[in-house]
């Protein structure tokens, strides 16, 4: 698609500047567009105050529902004091705005760097701060966010890929290997039993947890929905085995002082993995309209990608089968 034909080309700085001025703020004429891909994300200037943050909802993805939902959550974290970064609201107690079109929030502005996931130091504490979140996750479900399963990360995933992006040279091979993929992840899943699940940030990686002062803020909670507890802490965990486990003690330890952990969950871990390589492929398929993404992911969709991609899944159906970390 054209960029000028791309809905977000709408979002030029007058645009972005309109839009918070009709909530009230005066801006100095300050924007700055901010690492952002699903959705837009821009650091505003405000006359005599702090800069704001604007986010731009990607029209279609979420309904107003779901966002308000998903708000709701971070304001009920804030609310228990909770180091997240929640919209803001107006008089009326609303926090998600229209604009000709366009959904938008504002949130304060928060500083800080990428935690070091190799510090046990910092997992001990990301650890506590998680177990809060979920305490207060599991009081009661999300009603209109989805809910992580095989079907729509995996499934659903495969289907888009070897519908309309995998060259036919390479569509036996990924066909093969994601069928076997996902008889293992589901197989997994079922042999674990039951698992609690609750309302989680969905996505907690470096880049959505901003470290200052010695504290986490955990910001972008546009992934949220019913999980596994465990989909919050393994994207912490990297190296070799012996490594994982160290980290993965800590954070345990920590998360242990405010909700209990099931240990069964460990199980899980692979299979989530896996279903986040396939539901990434298929999410930048599903964007590859947007221009933004061809500049970006300029290595996607190529011949290599697709034979490294293969061989990365026929990696983790590998990992599939080996024992699960587990705690001392």
């Amino acid at each position: 698609m054209p960029e000028s034909l791309h809905p977000f080309h709408t979002l030029t700085p007058s645009f972005i500047m309109d839009a918070v001025e009709s909530q009230g703020f005066r801006c100095d004429c300050r924007t700055l567009a901010l690492n952002s891909y699903e959705n837009r994300v821009y650091q505003v200037g405000i006359e005599n105050g702090q800069p704001l943050i604007a986010k731009f909802y990607r029209p279609g993805r979420w309904s107003d529902a779901q966002i308000i939902e998903e708000h709701r959550f971070c304001l009920e974290l804030a609310e228990h004091e909770l180091p997240v970064v929640a919209p803001l609201t107006n008089d009326a107690g609303e926090s998600l705005f229209h604009h000709h079109g366009f959904r938008f929030a504002l949130y304060p502005r928060q500083g800080g760097h990428a935690p070091e996931f190799d510090n046990l130091d910092n997992l001990l504490i990301l650890g506590r701060m998680l177990g809060r979140i979920h305490r207060i996750g599991s009081v009661r479900p999300f009603l209109h966010r989805p809910t992580l399963d095989s079907q729509s990360f995996g499934r659903a995933s495969v289907a888009l890929i070897s519908e309309r992006f995998i060259p036919d040279e390479y569509r036996p091979s990924y066909l093969a290997v994601t069928g076997q993929l996902l008889e293992a992840i589901e197989a997994i899943m079922a042999e674990a039993g039951p698992v609690r699940y609750l309302r989680v940030h969905g996505d907690c990686h470096s880049g959505n947890i901003l470290w200052r002062d010695g504290a986490p803020h955990f910001v972008d909670f546009d992934d949220a929905r019913m999980a596994p507890a465990v989909q919050d802490l393994w994207m912490m965990l990297s190296g070799e085995r012996p490594r994982r486990t160290a980290q993965l003690v800590k954070l345990v330890e920590g998360y242990g002082e405010f909700h209990e952990f099931q240990p069964r969950e460990l199980r899980l871990v692979e299979p989530l993995r896996a279903l986040r390589m396939l539901h990434y492929s298929a999410w930048l398929a599903s964007r590859w309209e947007d221009p933004i993404f061809p500049r970006t992911f300029s290595w996607f969709n190529t011949v290599r990608y697709w034979g490294e991609q293969i061989i990365q899944l026929r990696e983790q159906l590998a990992a599939l089968a080996e024992p699960p970390l587990e705690l001392p």
